[in-house]
Order: C-alpha cells, then sequence, then structure tokens
C-alpha cells in the first residue's frame, strides 16, 4: 500500500515519528515522507522511508499555493491513506489536494473535512509525543532508529580533518526554541576542555545560526574544533554516529543521537523530558529541580536560569567518564 506521511517541522519530533514508519513498513506499506526542508534531512536517514517529498513553505506560514502545487504533484503516487503528523489544519491541506482517500490524524485544530479519519487524542492513554504518533497506525511504538552512511562519514571527517582515532565527545550547545533551553556557556566550554586535557576529540555541533555559540566554545578551548556552519543535517548525523559520547540540551541533535544509538547526556531546564526524552537505553537525564521548572518559556521569565546554571559541569564530565570507559 502506498502510504504518504506528513512529517514535522522540528527535527526532533521528525526522529519521534520514525516509530510509525517502522511500523507502516513492517505492514508492507511503502512508505513516502512529505517534509519542509528543515527536517527532510532526517527522513532521508530514516528506516522505513522510500522516497521524501520536499514542502517548501516557510515555517508557520500557509503558502497555499505551494501546497496546492505539491498536493496536485503527489497525485500521481496514487497514495491510498495519509497520516498528517502536525496538529496544524495547513499540515493536511497537501494529502487533501493529492486526492488520498484515507487521510487520518489527531484532531488538533478542527480539522473536519481535510481529514476524514480524524482521531480524538486522549492524553493520558499516549502521554509521549513518540507515542502519540504511533498509535496512529495501532501498532506497537518501537525506539526510533536511523542509519548513518559509512562512507558519507569517512568523506566528511577527511574534508573536514577529522580523521584521528580519538575518542570523541560531541557537545550540542544549541536549542532552537530559545536561551532557557540551553546549558550555559561557561558549563560547556568548562567540559570541553576537560575532555581535551582528557586526550579526547571534542566535535561542537550546530546550525548556521548557531555558529557563533559554537565558536565562542572552541575559541576558550585549543582542540575543541567547531563543526556549526561547516555541515549540514546529513552530515551532522553521520559525524554523531562517530562519538563516544554526546552531550546536548533539549534540542533536535539530542534526538537524532539517541536514534543512532549513541550514548546521551541530554541537559533539561525549562522543559520536562515527560513529552519529548530522548528516547533508548542509552540516554542519561540530568536536571536541577527548582521550583519554577519547567515553566516551558523561550527566555527565563525571572532572569536567573537556576535550572541550568546550578547543573554542574562535574555532574556531566562524571557521565562523560561513565560511557567513555565502557
Amino acid at each position: 500500500m502506498n502510504t504518504l506521511v506528513v512529517g514535522p517541522a522540528w527535527v526532533g519530533d521528525m526522529v519521534l515519528a520514525q516509530p510509525l514508519v517502522a511500523t507502516l513498513a513492517a505492514a508492507g506499506a511503502t512508505v513516502h515522507m512529505l517534509a519542509p526542508p528543515a527536517t527532510a534531512p532526517v527522513a532521508e536517514r530514516m528506516p522505513g522511508v522510500d522516497a521524501v517529498h520536499r514542502l517548501n513553505v516557510p515555517h508557520g506560514r500557509l503558502g497555499l499555493a505551494e501546497r496546492r502545487r505539491v498536493g496536485r504533484s503527489l497525485r500521481a503516487h496514487r497514495f491510498e491513506q495519509a497520516f498528517v503528523l502536525p496538529n496544524t489544519f495547513k499540515s493536511a491541506l497537501a494529502p487533501w489536494f493529492a486526492r488520498v482517500p484515507r487521510r487520518t490524524g489527531w484532531l488538533g485544530e478542527h480539522r473536519y473535512g481535510v481529514l476524514n479519519d480524524a482521531r480524538r487524542l486522549d492524553p493520558g492513554r499516549y502521554p509521549r509525543l513518540v507515542e502519540r504518533y504511533a498509535a496512529l497506525a495501532g501498532g506497537p511504538c518501537p525506539t526510533p532508529e536511523l542509519r548513518a552512511d559509512a562512507r558519507s562519514l569517512a568523506v566528511t571527517r577527511e574534508r573536514l580533518r577529522l580523521g584521528d582515532a580519538r575518542p570523541v565527545v560531541a557537545l550540542c550547545p544549541g536549542a532552537a526554541f530559545g536561551p532557557a533551553k540551553r546549558w550555559p556557556v561557561g558549563h560547556f566550554a568548562e567540559v570541553a576542555g576537560a575532555c581535551v586535557q582528557d586526550g579526547k576529540a571534542v566535535w561542537l555541533f550546530g546550525n548556521a545560526e548557531e555558529q557563533p555559540l559554537c565558536d565562542d566554545i572552541a575559541a576558550r578551548v585549543p582542540g575543541a574544533v567547531s563543526l556549526a556552519g561547516r555541515t549540514d543535517l546529513v552530515t551532522a548525523i553521520d559525524l554523531l554516529s562517530a562519538a563516544a559520547c554526546v552531550v546536548a540540551n533539549d534540542s533536535g541533535l539530542m534526538h537524532v543521537a539517541a536514534a543512532l544509538g549513541r550514548p546521551v547526556i541530554a541537559l533539561f531546564g525549562s522543559t520536562s523530558p515527560d513529552f519529548t526524552p530522548p528516547l533508548g537505553d542509552r540516554a542519561v537525564i540530568l536536571r536541577e529541580p527548582q521550583p519554577c521548572s519547567p515553566c516551558f518559556q523561550r527566555t527565563c521569565p525571572l532572569g536567573h536560569l537556576r535550572c541550568l546554571v546550578d547543573l554542574p559541569p562535574s555532574r556531566v564530565l562524571g557521565e562523560i567518564a561513565a560511557c567513555t570507559s565502557c
């Protein structure tokens, strides 16, 4: 059965869509993913996805003409069912324009009509986002998986001169949602310095907007390498697969690393791991409980960010030592 999955716009959420894809593929479906450019690279590294189609509409915009154009172009694939993962009305338009006969998703923004298989969500039954996605197919909820490309990894390591054999500690200091999710730069620099002194390679990951953040840390720690702005998401996925340990804020790269099976040290401050934790048995969640946390705000409303400032580098270094000694 030809099946279309309309994927999320956030990298981490796209990773959490993989168990749904795995369930569909295991049932014999040919799975196509429709995704914005920001998350399409994740789908390209996702087991179970047979083809990826890009929807070039800026995040938060209606883009009706583009959704109509893409939807009509998808008619040739004769999809029998579409799963619409984002809860927005506009996310359901492309499969509606594609004339997919069965369009499935949670009711969301009153999507009567554009969805004809609309489900009512019971948050108590499905508390985690990954469970909500997987439940649409009525199957189990396995751990998300991504695959790296060994050849691409080798080429990228050579191009960026990352060829030494030292254990790699990957640091991901960014978080697209806002600064209230970011562990302090000084803390990351302290961890990076200790790792370099211990003979480990330190790679800093981030997108182009996060390059100043990563470059700042690298400037404080001779030997640390900032890859922000020097890799796209696909090559970042491949490089993360080579890490002995990944330290990340609650971010898309946190979920990517966990789905690659890497040991992940996840730092939570203004958000909660209850809804979108890193999944897998190699993830450790570190928090510093505060009366005001989680607040789910982009910036700290009290101005002190104690939930992350008070989370000491020594705790992170202890976890790094544990996972790199195995």
